[in-house]
C-alpha cells in the first residue's frame, strides 16, 4: 500500500512540475511577443506624431558640427544650423539660421552664414500662401551681402506615413553687394563694392523621407534666380542622413552645395561642405 501511494506521489509531482515547465515556456513567448507589439506600436504612434500639423508650442531643432585637425595640418570647422518654429491657428512663422566657420593655421578659410525668416497663412489643407525675407554674408564669395524678400506660395504636394514633398515659389525683390578685388590696394584698405538690385524668383522643394523608425532622410533644393539676366542666378542644394540616439538627440551627416552661376572675378562657382553633426529637437 505504501509502494503505491509513494508511486503515485512521484508520478503526481513529475506531471506537476511538466506543467509549470510548459507554463512558463508559454509566458516566455508570450512576453516576447507582447514586446514585439509594443515596439510596433510605438513606432506607429511615433510615425503618426510626425504627421500631425505644428501645435501652438514653439519647436526648436539645432545642429552642431565642429572637426579640429592638427600635425601637417591645423585646421578647424565650425558648423551650426538652427530652426524655429510657431503655429497658431491658420498662421506659421519660421525662422532658420545656418552658419560656417574655418580656420586653416590660425587664418580664416571660411566664414558665411544664412538667415531666413518666414510667415505663412493656411488657404487650404494643402496650399499656404507666405512672405520670406533672407539675408546671406559670405565673406569668400565676392558678395557683400545678399538679401531678398517677397511673396509666395506654397504646396503639399504628397504626404504619406514615411514621406511628404513641399514646393514652394516665390517672387522677389533682391539686393545683391558685389566686391571688385584690387590688388594694387593695402592690404588694410577695403575693396570698392557695387549694390545690385533686381527683380526676382526662388523656386524650393523640400523632401522628407522616414526610410525606417530610426533613420531619417531630408532633401532641400532651392533656384534662385533674375528675372532681368538669365545668367544670374543660384543653387543650393542640402542633404542630411540621421539616425535618433535618443528622444532628444539625433546623429547625422548632411552634404551641402552651393552654386552661384555668375560669381564676381576669380572666385569659384561652386561650394561643398561636408558635415557630421549632432542634432537637437525640442
Amino acid at each position: 500500500m505504501k509502494k503505491i501511494v509513494l508511486s503515485i506521489l512521484v508520478v503526481s509531482s513529475l506531471l506537476i512540475s511538466a506543467e509549470v515547465t510548459v507554463d512558463q515556456e508559454q509566458l516566455k513567448i508570450e512576453i516576447a511577443k507582447a514586446k514585439e507589439d509594443a515596439q510596433k506600436a510605438s513606432d506607429r504612434v511615433k510615425e503618426l506624431e510626425a504627421q500631425l500639423p505644428p501645435n501652438e508650442q514653439i519647436i526648436t531643432h539645432t545642429e552642431l558640427g565642429f572637426i579640429q585637425t592638427e600635425g601637417n595640418t591645423d585646421t578647424a570647422s565650425y558648423y551650426f544650423h538652427f530652426d524655429l518654429k510657431k503655429a497658431w491657428d491658420k498662421h506659421l512663422f519660421t525662422f532658420s539660421a545656418d552658419g560656417q566657420y574655418a580656420e586653416d593655421r590660425g587664418k580664416q578659410s571660411k566664414n558665411k552664414f544664412l538667415l531666413e525668416a518666414e510667415y505663412a497663412y493656411s488657404l487650404t489643407d494643402r496650399l499656404s500662401a507666405t512672405y520670406l525675407l533672407g539675408y546671406k554674408q559670405d565673406r569668400f564669395s565676392g558678395f557683400g551681402y545678399q538679401a531678398y524678400t517677397g511673396p509666395g506660395l506654397r504646396y503639399l504636394t504628397f504626404k504619406t506615413d514615411t514621406q511628404r514633398l513641399d514646393l514652394e515659389g516665390n517672387i522677389l525683390y533682391s539686393e545683391d553687394e558685389v566686391e571688385y578685388p584690387l590688388y594694387f590696394l593695402n592690404p588694410n584698405q577695403s575693396n570698392p563694392t557695387e549694390k545690385d538690385s533686381y527683380a526676382s524668383y526662388r523656386a524650393k522643394a523640400l523632401y522628407s523621407w522616414q526610410a525606417l523608425s530610426n533613420l531619417k532622410f531630408e532633401q532641400e533644393l532651392s533656384y534662385r534666380g533674375s528675372f532681368e539676366k538669365a545668367d544670374n542666378y543660384f543653387v543650393f542644394s542640402q542633404s542630411t542622413l540621421s539616425s535618433k540616439i535618443s528622444d532628444m538627440f539625433s546623429a547625422g551627416i548632411g552634404y551641402t552645395v552651393d552654386y552661384t552661376n555668375s560669381p564676381p572675378t576669380s572666385k569659384e562657382y561652386t561650394d561643398r561642405t561636408f558635415t557630421a553633426k549632432l542634432m537637437m529637437d525640442y
